[in-house]
């Protein structure tokens, strides 16, 4: 690894890092902006305004908002991630157990969508214009165009509703073999994998024929290199940085905007876990949850971008 290499690594490392600090300066101060009293939500309507007063005081909601952020933002740098508004309970043992759900659906729905994804993209590239290619574009393109909360009501009413093979909700708790495991997690999964492979398969699609139109690779295809040897050794090495990006932006979805799939499948994550914190006005655990997003989000893009940056041939001369 050259210095220019490295230099690109640690500035893009360096990005990342105040990225992260810069959004949650705005999670923190954008939560406190939502409407409502906490302490009211907590106490009730019922409640009188000395007792408001006093579990304001108790919570510190009466600290100036740039000190709470300080206070918060070095605890979670510690892993103090402070106590739930909601239930008083160690934020840390309430997200425990509900990421790793979103994590194993996110990771099902990883081995699933990509693989698939590829090698339609690849497969759809390689056989540019012919039917079979405007077939799975057309078929990309109106999956892109349906937002997914509508493909999971979807799935719900006709595999759920009408023909009732499958749970509407998903209770992982409740799984004791394999086959119970692929009714629970079939729903949520197929509906991910629908959302995330077409951007996968447009993006590696058009990543592959960009690669195919370079004149080395016409040269390397009049040596009389099979196509498949094409492809696969002087193409895809040097797509892989577009579509490791494509890879990143898709798979990054996973752990933000899988929100609307755990709400519509009621399922235990870390997402739904968030909504419910929000219909509590419980901040802490908002902020964390939001926080835990974006840095999973910007985990991801960080290392696509430094797998594009090792990959790009020209830097490694």
């Amino acid at each position: 690894m050259n210095s220019e290499i490295g230099r690109l690594i640690l500035k893009r490392l360096g990005i990342a890092i105040i990225t992260l600090v810069i959004v949650s300066f705005a999670v923190f101060f954008t939560t406190n902006m939502l409407p409502g009293d906490t302490a009211t939500i907590l106490l009730g309507q019922a409640a009188t305004p000395e007792a408001v007063a006093g579990l304001r005081e108790a919570m510190h909601l009466n600290d100036p908002a740039i000190t709470r952020f300080f206070h918060w933002a070095f605890g979670f740098v510690t892993g103090d991630l402070g106590k739930s508004y909601a239930n008083n309970m160690e934020i840390s043992t309430l997200i425990g157990n509900r990421f790793l759900n979103t994590l194993e659906l996110a990771a099902i729905t990883t081995v699933i969508a990509v693989p698939f994804a590829l090698t339609l993209g690849i497969t759809s590239a390689v056989a540019r214009g012919s039917l079979y290619d405007r077939i799975v574009t057309v078929l990309t393109i109106g999956v892109i165009s349906v937002p997914e909360f509508v493909i999971a009501s979807t799935a719900v009413l006709i595999f759920a509703v009408y023909l009732r093979w499958l749970p509407a909700i998903s209770f992982v708790n409740e799984i004791h073999s394999v086959s119970d495991m692929l009714r629970m997690y079939a729903m949520p999964v197929v509906t991910l994998t629908f959302v995330v492979s077409a951007q996968i398969i447009r993006m590696t699609r058009a990543a592959v024929i960009e690669t195919l139109d370079t004149p080395y690779v016409e040269m390397a295809l009049l040596k009389g290199a099979s196509r498949s040897r094409m492809v696969l050794r002087h193409a895809l090495p040097n797509a892989l940085g577009p579509i490791v990006n494509a890879l990143a932006l898709s798979l990054s979805y996973l752990i933000g905007g899988v929100i609307i799939i755990e709400t519509i499948f009621n399922y235990p994550g870390i997402a739904k876990l968030m909504v419910d914190a929000v219909a509590t006005r419980d901040l802490p655990l908002i902020q964390t949850c939001a926080v835990i997003f974006c840095a999973g989000y910007l985990i991801l893009i960080t290392i696509a971008d430094i797998i594009a940056i090792i990959s790009n041939p020209r830097l490694r001369k």
